[in-house]
């Protein structure tokens, strides 16, 4: 049985201060592979980091948009996710050739990194920058999590290009612990030993079984409050209005040249690849305007 929940689910260990999060990814993972021609390892590559981005943005505590970047030197220059706090996720990679393994060096080559924005509906943005020290998307964010956010983080991602299906597990430690209720040799000992036992779920669990049981498979022996959960969409978030509202940056004698070789002005999405089409007539307003201001 193939899971098609696209859903991520929130849990916390009641006798310790772990939290953690698992995603399954199916459907969403689908859409944001449809249309597109990815080699197998790079659409494994966006799917982990798809299951990542999820993850992480299951952390945010307000309302806003976080993205997760890759780029490098290698056959793959570019994969980025955007993801809101809503779960509403899109994805897409540039590539110049089939990468040989989804090992990070292989895709990206010897100069990738990567970058985690985030940026509140109200408030700063705030920008992170990893280097690629680790071979995988998981080793990569658990140190950003130990640099940047000094919590200790276990990070499990899966990606199926056949099977279109992407699934991740997240274990931290809860932040704040200011009472100091529990030593710093308590919580490492906890959080080891509930790393230990997800260690032990494989791919194909993670991609047919449900949450509860998946939960259940790993810490029967544990108390776990789950929490509700949230669905996961790939939204791309393109329209014809949009893109039409785009071609204001344009100068009105620039559009005009467009029409006049071309005949028309197509503007393709490039996370869904949708073509939309915009004739004299569609532009005429910006044709008229006097001038386009950035």
């Amino acid at each position: 049985m193939i899971n098609t929940s696209d859903q991520l689910n929130r849990y916390v260990f009641e006798n310790t201060h772990v939290r953690g999060e698992l995603v399954q990814l199916h459907q969403s993972y689908k859409a944001m592979l449809d249309n597109h021609d990815y080699p197998a390892h790079i659409a494994n590559i966006i799917g982990e980091l798809f299951a990542a981005t999820s993850l992480l943005t299951a952390t945010l505590k307000f309302e806003g948009d976080i993205a997760v970047q890759i780029q490098g030197n290698g056959p793959v220059s570019y994969v980025s996710i955007n993801g809101s706090h809503d779960q509403q996720l899109r994805g897409v990679a540039r590539w110049q050739h089939a990468p040989e393994s989804s090992r990070l060096s292989d895709l990206f080559g010897d100069k990738g990194f990567m970058v985690i924005t985030i940026t509140p509906t109200q408030g700063e943005r705030y920008q992170g920058i990893v280097a690629l020290e680790k071979e995988t998307i998981a080793g990569c964010l658990e140190n950003y999590f130990r640099q940047s956010e000094q919590l200790d983080t276990h990070i499990w991602l899966f990606a199926d290009h056949d099977k279109q299906q992407a699934a991740g597990i997240m274990l931290q430690t809860l932040p704040g612990n200011s009472e100091n209720t529990v030593s710093k040799e308590q919580l490492a000992d906890d959080l080891d030993h509930l790393a230990q036992l997800t260690a032990t779920i494989s791919a194909d669990e993670l991609f047919t079984l449900d949450a509860q049981d998946a939960l259940y498979r790993l810490y029967h022996q544990e108390t776990v409050k789950l929490f509700e959960p949230v669905q996961v969409k790939f939204n791309c978030g393109c329209s014809k209005e949009r893109s039409l509202k785009a071609l204001t940056t344009i100068e009105p004698t620039e559009l005009q040249s467009i029409l006049d070789e071309q005949g028309k002005i197509e503007i393709k999405c490039e996370y869904c690849l949708t073509n939309y089409v915009f004739t004299e007539v569609d532009v005429l307003h910006l044709l008229n305007a006097p001038e386009n201001k950035q």
